[in-house]
């Protein structure tokens, strides 16, 4: 039977807000936030309408095609799609406290103790459905919720923040980003306020479905918190599939610390396009993981400013990429400050005809003696037709440093899988051993026992014999 054809162009912008100037005008008549965050959006299309799409003269977008994506096909729908919301990874295994052997076969980790969260926010399609807290937690002067309510209450501590980490115009995906963000949320712990439970926020669309959500995560002195963040649904590959669109600002104050995760797990057929960003002050912890698992495409940008004496910040990322995915990852960690300290260890595996693109750079500026900066990138191709390009960089201005860097990419050695088979395992069993073996050293990094374990589920089950 024939594939029924995707929608046009037409179908899928005509009931929603194109990325144009009308577009922004009617979106801004139908909703309500504080002036001062409406001017933000008229800067942002003036931006928009001055650039066209990155091309490959752009030395982060040098590897990305982008010649099937069409501006025009896009916009936010006005009204919900309706259908269920798509359930999220690590929500499900942070209340359940589930554990798994499969992936564990040394049973090295057990069962935790189901954990409540402190908040719940949920959106679909651009529109909130979710927005929970601990009242308990509020009492104390925590604000988790819907942007346009918190910046309305606490424009004074949030408004230097709100697209002041990010660069909103340094492209045409970040400005549109700035113009049409919708269902964004914004978490403020307050000076030497300590959160034990996790908070969850999830982005989901439907077939066809656009995500514009932004995250401002503000921690004040001697604060901490765990912040999980994650999206999903979307068309598969060959379908309307769907578009993200979105940005992270992370602020971490003096003496903070901040446990933050991001998981990429759209449908094969999603367009992701994201720029994030943490500010790390004197003395503040950030660490911060990173899951790709889904998407047709993604282009992301993930940079941490250490701007304060003593700031330290690690950085994990888990990528496992599969039919003809394209995933391109470009990190910064920038010393602007003495005596810091940043570690960053990214890992992912290929199979298929699917491609993986990591670019990173360690930047120390001239006043930043006595950093300490570490970044590794190591691939693991599970197919002939896999491609993956490390490049790390280095841009050193102090004579006062110890930064180093490295990288590996390679096939699975074969007397390895011989190894496990001649032991009584079957081929897709010895490949999800090895694989699981390689991404050990980023699994015992992430301190959140849960996260750890649904992220070894999530790329055990995507392994298949390797070919």
């Amino acid at each position: 039977m024939p594939t029924a054809p995707a929608p046009s162009s037409s179908t899928l912008a005509s009931a929603g807000y194109r990325f144009d100037r009308e577009g922004l005008a009617a979106f801004l008549r139908a909703g309500r936030e504080p002036a001062w965050v409406s001017g933000l959006r008229q800067s942002g299309i003036e931006v928009l309408e001055s650039l066209g799409l990155p091309d490959r003269h752009s030395e982060h977008w040098m590897r990305t095609d982008l010649r099937l994506f069409k501006p025009s096909a896009w916009a936010l729908r006005a009204e919900p799609a309706g259908g269920a919301l798509p359930a999220g990874l690590l929500a499900e295994a942070i209340t359940s406290g589930e554990s798994s052997s499969e992936c564990f076969p040394d049973d090295s980790c057990r069962p935790s103790a189901a954990t409540p969260l402190a908040g719940r926010f949920a959106s679909l399609d651009g529109h909130v459905v979710t927005n929970e807290l601990d009242p308990s937690l509020a009492a104390r002067g925590v604000r988790f919720g819907a942007a346009e309510e918190v910046l309305e209450q606490h424009e004074q501590e949030l408004r230097p923040h709100w697209f002041g980490v990010i660069d909103s115009r340094c492209d045409y995906f970040a400005a549109l980003h700035a113009a049409f963000h919708r269902a964004s949320v914004v978490l403020y712990v307050p000076p030497r306020v300590r959160l034990v439970e996790p908070l969850h926020v999830l982005a989901a669309i439907s077939a066809g479905g656009v995500d514009t959500s932004h995250v401002l995560v503000v921690l004040g002195e001697g604060a901490e918190a765990t912040l999980l963040t994650e999206t999903a649904g979307g068309g598969a590959s060959g379908t309307a599939g769907g578009l993200h669109c979105g940005g992270t600002e992370i602020v971490v104050g003096r003496g903070a610390l901040l446990r933050m995760v991001n998981l990429q797990n759209w449908n094969t057929g999603v367009w992701h396009f994201a720029r994030q960003k943490a500010m790390v002050h004197a003395g503040g912890r950030l660490q911060w993981t990173l899951g790709a698992l889904g998407s047709r495409v993604s282009q992301v940008a993930q940079d941490v400013a250490l701007v304060g004496r003593e700031a330290e910040a690690q950085v994990n990322g888990v990528m496992f990429t599969e039919g003809r995915q394209h995933l391109v990852y470009n990190t910064l960690q920038h010393h602007e400050a003495p005596a810091c300290r940043s570690d960053l260890l990214y890992k992912g595996a290929l199979q298929d005809r699917s491609r993986l693109v990591w670019r990173g750079m360690i930047k120390v500026d001239k006043g930043a003696q006595k950093t300490d900066g570490y970044q590794r990138n190591d691939n693991l191709m599970l197919s002939n037709e896999s491609r993956s390009d490390s490049i790390p960089g280095l841009e050193i201005e102090a004579d006062d440093v110890r930064c180093t860097h490295g990288s590996t990419s390679g096939r699975v050695d074969a007397e390895q899988v011989f190894y496990a088979q001649a032991r009584g395992l079957s081929a897709d069993e010895a490949a999800r051993l090895v694989v699981t073996g390689f991404f050990q050293q980023v699994f015992d990094r992430i301190t959140i026992p849960p996260v750890r374990e649904a992220l070894a589920r999530a790329v055990c089950s995507r392994i298949r014999r390797i070919s």
